[in-house]
């Protein structure tokens, strides 16, 4: 009798939602599928990115994710029990998962179920990534205890494994597997970003502290220009960067995209791109603009644009200035003089949007997702 030779694993997050680490899954799922019997398992029935043909897909609770606490209590119980008989019932293999609650269900996991090896993934800089005090407690208490019970960890910049290890007592093996992604069939040609006398700037991402779109929009205030800046992505600043623009007189400059599916069609329409975010984990919206080719800007937070945009040699910026990178232009944590000043580098040198244009191509297939699950698919069967 035939015998299916793949092996069953399963991918545990808690939405497929619009975030980086469900762009990410999304994307690791179309070759997964060709090696393993692939179960997604979400905690709630949010779903944003496509889901391949042939995923089989288990949703833990028809409710959404916007409960109150008491209740997000109550179901993160019976996610534990929900997904500990999962695991036991489709004898799953490998049960890898994807951000902090996730990978502390697969550690719980990992202590009723001997025969599945767990996998765990952390996305973001731990910790720059909770929202209190009292948050960052609870995950230096329970971030040894359940993720060092875990086979491996991956994560996607080597600041947070080294901040897991340093600050959160995280002995299991770790590797860094960057973030995949597929370069799109159409790309920007450098040589028509020598012509442009203004700036079309653009950035994406949600609109929230974290992201920091209010530096972008005070350096745009700093230099009288007619340069142009598209904010893509939705969140809860929206009215107050609304009325900035007002306040400062940039209505005819700025406009608030909202959140959008066809990115790539702003990113191609476009001839600079800016993160400006305090922290991330590894900045997809950034990649995915390199890929397109186009030059780039980005607040040399932690982690992942140091890594991107200057082969992750450290530098030293002064403030109000700005760093000239391998593969792009980096600046301070909020200095918004510095990034007046690197815009104004770029808006002057046509011929730098030109190099760094194909600078960001080159770099951005690095990151194809087919030389990403290479690395993947060797760490969770080594």
């Amino acid at each position: 009798m035939f015998q299916n030779p793949k092996k069953n694993i399963s991918i545990l997050s808690i939405t497929l939602g619009s975030g980086g680490a469900e762009k990410v899954i999304s994307l690791l799922l179309k070759v997964l599928k060709n090696d393993y019997n692939v179960t997604l398992v979400l905690f709630y029935n949010v779903i944003h990115f496509p889901i391949p043909e042939n995923i089989n897909v288990v949703v833990l609770s028809e409710k959404g994710p916007d409960r109150p606490f008491y209740l997000k209590l109550i179901d993160s119980l019976k996610f534990i029990l929900k997904y500990n008989r999962f695991i036991k019932i489709n004898k799953i293999d490998k049960s890898i998962a994807f951000l902090a609650f996730p990978n502390l269900i697969n550690g719980i996991v990992s202590i009723f179920n001997k025969n599945v090896r767990t996998i765990i993934s952390e996305r973001g800089f731990p910790s720059d990534n909770v929202s209190s005090k009292l948050s960052l407690y609870i995950s230096k208490l329970f971030y040894p205890l359940f993720y060092n019970r875990c086979d491996k960890l991956f994560s996607n910049s080597v600041h947070i494994n080294k901040d897991l290890k340093d600050n959160f007592g995280i002995k299991i093996p770790m590797e860094v597997i960057y973030n995949p992604i597929e370069i799109p069939t159409k790309t920007i040609d450098p040589k028509t970003l020598n012509t442009d006398k203004k700036l079309k700037i653009i950035t994406a991402g949600t609109l929230n502290i974290r992201k920091n779109q209010i530096m972008i929009i005070k350096a745009l205030s700093e230099i009288k220009n007619n340069d142009e800046l598209t904010i893509l992505g939705g969140g809860e600043l929206h009215d107050y960067l609304t009325a900035q623009i007002n306040e400062l007189n940039l209505n005819s400059q700025v406009t608030l995209g909202g959140k959008v599916k066809n990115v790539n069609t702003y990113l191609f329409e476009s001839n600079c791109f800016v993160l400006s975010s305090f922290t991330e984990g590894f900045p997809n919206a950034l990649l995915e603009a390199m890929a397109i080719g186009l030059p780039c800007i980005s607040t040399n937070c932690l982690s992942g644009p140091l890594e991107l945009l200057n082969a992750n040699i450290p530098v030293t910026i002064n403030n109000g200035e700005f760093f000239i990178g391998k593969y792009g232009l980096l600046v301070n944590n909020d200095d918004y003089i510095g990034l007046s000043k690197a815009l104004a580098y770029f808006r002057n040198k046509p011929e730098e949007r030109e190099k760094y244009s194909a600078l960001s191509l080159e770099r951005a297939k690095e990151y194809h997702l087919n030389t990403i699950y290479n690395k993947f698919s060797k760490f969770i069967n080594n």
